[in-house]
């Protein structure tokens, strides 16, 4: 099999990870199937640039000396944002003639702004989701997903979510074995799949302002098998249920239902993954009460059931 060149693009207020985490799986890759990656880094001008940690790198070459890749890795960072005309232009050149293009994070904007992702669904960073989406009104985003990939481009979430997509075209190229095994040597699970939740439902909403309205959340949290209704939380805040409804809403960005159903998702999904209880019970501690409604919360969601989920995601070490 002929090596497949991986072309990361470098510019100044790059997210450091986000090129390093992805590059050390293809070179994982690479150590246990010698000649399946060529990893090569390009900036516009050749030169060094800086990363948003302080971290200088020094590419190989320049962008316009590279050949065409058989993957094009964009990573996003401060300096995607506002990304340097040039490398715009560079991209939506260049973009389209990879055999796969790939955005970690921020990189999303990158490819926006070269008119990559008109028509198609993408994902970015969380708290990016709603700029992207503004911006690029042709943009079908997701901001759900750890990644999506749609047709040869592939969009991921924040950070780490470009070793998990990384990880998953490792697995497409060299199949399950390396991509685990690779895996094991970073410390990290094999693998959330791409509509695995990015983040928890305590980081998707806001925390309260208010005190009682505070107190409500961590109640949820902590008792997710209680009787979690509006009337029930309205009165453990002391509001009116219509009241409550709307105060939650305005000062965590959804709704008391909506938040609920996140902190169940997330506290059978940590039971499926580190412990060893049935399924019925886990069920039930989440509040969900029968293993069917967990099942078609699972697979709305994530889009897998909860058994499959576990074996995805348990470690071979859970006691």
């Amino acid at each position: 099999m002929a090596p497949r060149t991986v072309l990361a693009v470098l510019f100044d207020g790059l997210q450091s990870l986000d090129v390093t985490g992805p590059l050390e799986v293809f070179a994982g890759a690479d150590l246990l199937a010698p000649g399946a990656y060529r990893i090569r880094t390009a900036s516009l001008d050749g030169a060094p640039v800086r990363t948003t940690s302080g971290l200088t790198l020094v590419p190989d070459q320049s962008l316009v000396s590279a050949p065409d890749p058989d993957l094009l890795l964009v990573p996003g960072g401060t300096g995607s944002l506002r990304p340097d005309p040039r490398l715009v232009d560079w991209v939506r050149e260049r973009g389209p003639r990879a055999g796969r293009l790939v955005s970690v994070c921020t990189g999303a904007a990158v490819l926006a702004e070269a008119g990559l992702l008109d028509g198609r669904r993408a994902t970015t960073h969380w708290a990016y989701c709603d700029r992207l989406a503004r911006a690029h009104p042709a943009v079908e985003i997701d901001p759900d997903p750890v990644y999506v990939r749609d047709g040869h481009i592939a969009t991921s979430a924040g950070v780490t979510a470009g070793i998990d997509l990384a990880l998953a075209l490792v697995e497409e190229d060299l199949g399950r074995d390396a991509a685990l095994t690779i895996a094991r040597h970073l410390v990290v699970f094999l693998r959330r799949p791409g509509n695995q939740a990015q983040f928890s439902a305590q980081l998707a909403a806001q925390t309260a302002q208010r005190e009682p309205l505070r107190d409500v959340q961590r109640w949820i949290t902590d008792h997710p098998d209680a009787d979690l209704c509006v009337e029930t939380l309205a009165a453990r805040a002391r509001l009116s249920p219509r009241h409550f409804a709307r105060a939650f809403r305005a000062e965590t960005g959804m709704t008391p239902g909506r938040y609920v159903d996140r902190v169940r998702l997330e506290h059978a999904r940590r039971l499926l993954e580190d412990t060893a209880d049935g399924i019925e019970e886990i069920a039930r501690t989440s509040g969900y009460g029968t293993p069917e409604a967990m099942r078609r919360a699972f697979v709305r969601t994530l889009g897998t059931p909860p058994a499959e989920y576990r074996r995805r995601f348990r470690p071979a070490t859970t006691p």
